[in-house]
């Protein structure tokens, strides 16, 4: 008989990872251990000096894409004296009428990132496929910023949009509020806090990756540590950055990390997806669930073998082109919807 203390105890976990996409995993093994370097409190300013450095900031020529989209940069009010906000208006030049809006967050985990690098992506796929305005919004970065900063530019910015929809051509009934990572993390933060608020009320919610959770001890956090792209090391220390002392506090509102949510009702309809084998796995799925729980609508999608921002690093796989069909599909369908809701109405 074998000895019983030789067996594993299976009531720990392994933290085994789920295998990567092929596709993907070859470009994570070209990049080798560079590509998954964590940000740390130790290297967090030079990193961060470094993606202001080396990140794309295309001028408004730049992203016109030679007159296919009209651009403008707006400073507008901040809430309460606050700073003023920058946004990054754009249109695809000849859509008449007022246009529904997407009023669009960046990623870069709180800590890096700007407004414009992310357009020429956003424009191209959404913007010119669905006639649709796109809005981006510079908030305030982390830890230069802390909570409630950087959530109080996003719903500055989006009141302005609401309240001078009529003189940018976009309809206020029709803003779908949205975001990758950081910024989808925002764009959940954003729907909370404008329904708490009886602010403008969205009609959809793009929650890509979103990162949710100040805690940081799911189960995929820890079974992808040193493993994703964006580990529970990194997330850590951008959570740390944003929040200070009140990072994993037991009384930290939801407009600070969304996975605190104990009211999950009255939000628009949600768009989530996440990768099966990346740090935010659980929260995100965990944050769908609860709107389910609550009678809310969300459409959710789990991504096998997907890192953090695998679209991103590998956009010519075939699960990243799945992956952004998928987001438009869903585009085109709500904005579908809600326009005919609109004609009923009228």
């Amino acid at each position: 008989m074998a000895d019983r203390h030789s067996e594993p105890d299976r009531r720990l976990p392994t933290w085994q990872p789920p295998p990567f996409d092929p596709e993907l995993n070859a470009a994570l093994t070209a990049w080798g251990n560079e590509g998954r370097e964590p940000v740390t409190p130790e290297n967090l300013a030079a990193r961060q000096q470094q993606d202001t450095a080396t990140r794309p900031r295309p001028t408004v020529p730049e992203l016109s894409a030679d007159g296919l989209f009209k651009v403008d940069e707006l400073l507008v009010p901040g809430e309460s004296g606050r700073p003023d906000v920058t946004l990054v208006c754009a249109r695809p030049t000849g859509a008449t009428g007022r246009l529904p809006v997407l009023y669009y967050m960046h990623g870069g985990g709180m800590v890096m990132g700007n407004a414009w690098s992310i357009l020429p992506q956003v424009l191209h796929e959404w913007a010119a496929a669905l006639e649709l305005a796109v809005v981006s919004v510079e908030y305030r970065l982390a830890p230069q910023a802390r909570y409630p900063e950087p959530i109080e530019d996003c719903y500055a910015g989006l009141s302005w949009v609401a309240a001078h929809a009529t003189e940018l051509g976009v309809d206020a009934d029709r803003i779908i509020v949205g975001g990758k990572s950081a910024g989808g993390g925002l764009a959940a933060a954003l729907a909370l806090l404008t329904r708490d608020r009886d602010g403008p009320a969205p009609i959809g919610q793009l929650l890509l990756c979103p990162m949710l959770d100040d805690r940081n001890n799911t189960f995929s956090s820890h079974q992808m540590a040193g493993v994703d792209t964006w580990d529970r090391t990194s997330n850590a220390t951008a959570w740390q950055a944003l929040l200070g002392d009140r990072c994993g506090a037991q009384d930290l509102p939801p407009y600070a990390a969304p996975a605190r949510a104990t009211d999950l009702s009255g939000l628009p309809p949600a768009y989530i997806d996440v990768g099966s084998a990346e740090t935010f796995r659980d929260e995100d799925v965990a944050y769908a669930q609860a709107i389910w729980q609550a009678g809310g609508e969300a459409e959710l999608h789990v991504w096998p073998g997907a890192f953090h921002g695998f679209d991103t690093f590998v956009p010519g796989a075939a699960l990243s082109q799945d992956a952004r069909s998928a987001r438009l599909r869903w585009l085109r369908r709500l904005l579908a919807q809600s326009h005919a809701g609109k004609g009923t109405a009228d």
